[in-house]
């Protein structure tokens, strides 16, 4: 099996690196042989980059090196997030990959003084999509190297398998996760536990409900409308208020009638990344076994043209009694929610939070370095914005003036228009403000995940692809809720 080693950088620049403890053992363990190999490789490894070396011991054939910057990189104000832990993600995933490359099925990975951060960098490191290829990368198993830490180590297991459980329902074709299909596969996620139960909602219900915004986007598909519903009872008082996750489950987005450019209409399969996300965390509370109250709400449907699609200038009745004018049916994530979150008012929810890959124009704010967040509540702002800096998977929060609620409320037909009336001006805060019209909670948050949606480079742990962000900031969110009900 292989063997990943951190190695912290010297403070100054020429100085020698400081190996981990656990490099310092292995050291010993091979008679200073390793230190003795590093010197002669020249200057001290940089943050992120590995030296391979063969031979050193026969339990480990392959030993990786990997650098993790300096020792007492803590919490960057200006980063706002923990370097050292995002250099050991970085570091140790990088590690895990050149192991991978090598065809070795076993990595043993040094805690490198964080192991929760380690195992994410392992498991979120390795992950890949090729279920459809004949040829597959071979398959490899990241241990913690030593027992010091193995509680920490599984914890970072299970948040990592929890954003990969994301990465993989967007990733997959569309023509494979439908809406059915996405239900079935979360309530098989969710059977073994006894305290959850999962509603898989037919379109019937769905129209009792008179949710008449969600079925105007799901009538232009051939593939049935579902909503889902899940309730995770991990509090000590099954009445406890619950925190009540929302997300968008577009499986496809054509854009409807207002047709999107061919070009990259293909990665509109992961537009349910809201959905993606907020199942997955509720999956990774429950395998936490956290001491809260979940639900988890997605509606579920493709966003298709054909002769029973929304057209452009059509007026539909959301839960709440509201008239929508639906000026552009490639703005349909917010119809879905609209009716998602009158919904999730029936819960007496300590808060409300949703998850949406809604507009392009968050891409275009943020780009992938963080998700942006629209919230009426500081309180529950400190809590996401905290849990992020540990999470590195950051969040930045994005204003909710009633300066953009005017613009969608300046409606001809109806109450209010699906897109704000200066067009392309502010996109992310006008969807927002779109959304707030159907909320009366006190605390609740908006998540434009738009920008985070896939990874080209940006994150170094994670490869190309849908990335599942920011599944472990909710995991690491409903956590710190958790501590706060028992305080």
């Amino acid at each position: 099996q292989g063997l990943v080693l951190g190695i912290y950088s010297s403070e100054k620049d020429e100085g020698a690196a400081h190996f981990t403890s656990a490099g310092d053992a292995f050291d010993r363990l091979v008679s200073g042989k390793l230190r003795e190999l590093l010197s002669l490789c020249g200057p001290p490894l940089k943050k992120g980059k590995t030296h391979i070396f063969h031979g050193l011991h026969q339990d480990f054939p392959s030993v990786v090196v990997v650098g993790l910057g300096k020792k007492n990189a803590g919490v960057n104000d200006q980063e706002n997030w923990n370097e050292g832990k995002e250099n050991i993600r970085a570091a140790v995933a990088v590690g895990c990959r050149q192991i991978q490359d090598l065809e070795i099925p076993c990595v043993e990975v040094d805690p490198c003084g964080d192991a929760q951060a380690a195992a994410e960098g392992a498991v979120l490191g390795l992950h890949e999509y090729n279920e459809l290829k004949q040829k597959k990368k071979p398959i490899v198993t990241p241990q913690l190297h030593g027992s010091a830490e193995s509680e920490a180590w599984q914890k970072g297991v299970i948040y990592a398998e929890g954003q990969n459980l994301a990465r993989y329902l967007m990733e997959a074709p569309a023509n494979y996760i439908t809406p059915i299909k996405f239900a079935e596969h979360i309530e098989q996620k969710l059977r073994s536990f006894s305290n959850v139960k999962v509603h898989i909602r037919p379109e019937s219900w769905i129209a009792t409900q008179q949710m008449g915004a969600f079925l105007s986007v799901a009538k232009g598909s051939a593939e049935p409308p579902i909503f889902l519903e899940i309730h995770y009872l991990g509090g000590a008082n099954t009445n406890d208020s619950p925190l009540v996750f929302v997300g968008k489950g577009v499986t496809f987005d054509s854009g409807g009638i207002s047709l999107k450019p061919s070009s990259g209409m293909d990665a509109m399969r992961a537009d349910m990344g809201g959905a993606a996300t907020v199942c997955s965390a509720i999956v990774t509370a429950a395998a936490l076994n956290l001491p809260l109250n979940i639900i988890g709400l997605a509606p579920l449907c493709e966003n298709m043209p054909s002769g029973k699609a929304n057209k452009p200038g059509d007026v539909v009745k959301a839960k709440n009694g509201k008239t929508i004018q639906v000026d552009n049916t490639d703005a349909e994530g917010r119809l879905l929610l609209a009716d998602a979150l009158c919904y999730a008012h029936n819960f007496n929810a300590r808060a409300i939070v949703n998850a949406a890959t809604l507009t392009g124009a968050m891409d275009v704010a943020l780009g992938s370095a963080a998700t942006g967040v629209f919230t009426n509540s500081s309180w529950l702002w400190t809590h996401l914005y905290e849990a992020s800096i540990l999470t590195g998977d950051r969040v930045w929060r994005m204003p909710l003036f009633e300066h953009y609620t005017k613009q969608v409320t300046d409606c001809a037909l109806a109450d209010l228009s699906n897109i704000g009336k200066y067009s392309r001006a502010g996109g992310a805060c006008t969807a927002a403000a779109f959304l707030k019209e159907f909320v009366t909670v006190s605390h609740w948050a908006h998540l434009d995940i738009a920008g985070v949606m896939s990874n080209k480079d940006e994150v170094p742990y994670l490869r190309k692809g849908m990335a599942g962000r920011p599944t472990r900031t909710l995991v690491e969110f409903a956590a710190r809720l958790s501590q706060d009900s028992h305080n």
